[in-house]
């Protein structure tokens, strides 16, 4: 079972980025379908377009601020310990949110309308904008609901890195400051990950993911807090957002611009910024000498 877990989300992982594209382009479509034609309904002694208008012109300025909620729910994320500051946060950039989406909207049903040769008007700005706040109130966190779940589902099959924790009593088993392995939490299971085995660690927001054999395991520590924790030994920096193991390095391919391209052992290339290219050339001929 197991496995078939794991080959429905590697298969997954191939065109994930398709997916978190286009999800919501395909669900305001849908949305606005369903709404255009109950509200083509509700007013039948209008012009068809007048409703449809209005519905498709809500939905477009929504789905442009899409991007704006997924910046908030990293930016605040709501848990067990952090909903009470951030919940008020996320009200308060609601109402910049609904603002937005009405300023938006109403402009875009105005050029509509002039195309027409007729004038729309929005109403009472101070009770209707209230009215519209309610409606998007609740699509802002439902909005934020969702990500959370795909998040959730994400993490559950991907698996989360974190650092191992000092023992309440007792030693340590290994180096807090330098770890030799790092705990993954996958499927509701925990096993130990080496650090050897990773073989490049990419900067992601608020996480570094670290590859792994074809996976990424999302750790959430900076780029720059992590470098201090890794054997420069084996690790070195390459990009601002890369950091790669020399042991999974096979070749380095200098680029016009004074970049270089990374050959990893696996087929995959990563960028090396010319910050570091004369450094990672010496490290590499030296480890390749070993």
């Amino acid at each position: 079972m197991e496995i078939r877990q794991g080959f429905t989300f590697e298969s997954f992982q191939r065109w994930r980025r398709s997916f978190e594209i286009g999800f919501w382009p395909a669900f305001f479509v849908v949305n606005t379908l369903f709404n255009g034609m109950v509200s083509m309904m509700d007013h039948r002694d209008l012009p068809p377009w007048q409703p449809w208008t209005w519905e498709t012109s809500s939905s477009v300025v929504m789905l442009a601020l899409v991007p704006a909620l997924v910046w908030a729910s990293r930016r605040w994320p709501i848990r067990f310990g952090t909903w009470q500051t951030n919940l008020p946060r996320h009200l308060a950039y609601s109402v910049l949110f609904s603002l937005l989406h009405v300023v938006g909207m109403v402009a875009l049903r105005k050029i509509v309308y002039a195309m027409a040769g007729l004038h729309y008007e929005f109403g009472s700005w101070w009770t209707d904008f209230g009215y519209e706040y309610l409606k998007d109130v609740r699509s802002y966190f439902w909005i934020l609901v969702a990500i959370a779940l795909y998040r959730f589902w994400v993490v559950r099959f991907q698996g989360e890195a974190r650092l191992l924790e000092e023992p309440d009593v007792g030693p340590p088993v290994e180096s807090i400051e330098q770890p030799e392995r790092f705990l993954v939490r996958k499927l509701g299971k925990e096993f130990l990950l080496a650090a050897r085995e990773i073989e490049w660690l990419q900067a992601s927001g608020n996480y570094v993911n670290l590859h792994v054999r074809g996976r990424d395991y999302p750790l959430r520590a900076t780029m720059a807090g992590i470098e201090a924790r890794l054997d420069m030994q084996r690790f070195v920096r390459v990009h601002r957002s890369y950091l790669v193991n020399l042991d999974f390095l096979a070749e380095i391919e200098p680029l016009d611009t004074g970049d270089a391209r990374l050959l990893m052992r696996d087929g995959v290339t990563i960028p090396c910024s010319r910050r570091y290219r004369a450094a990672l050339r010496d490290r590499f001929g030296q480890s390749a000498a070993a």
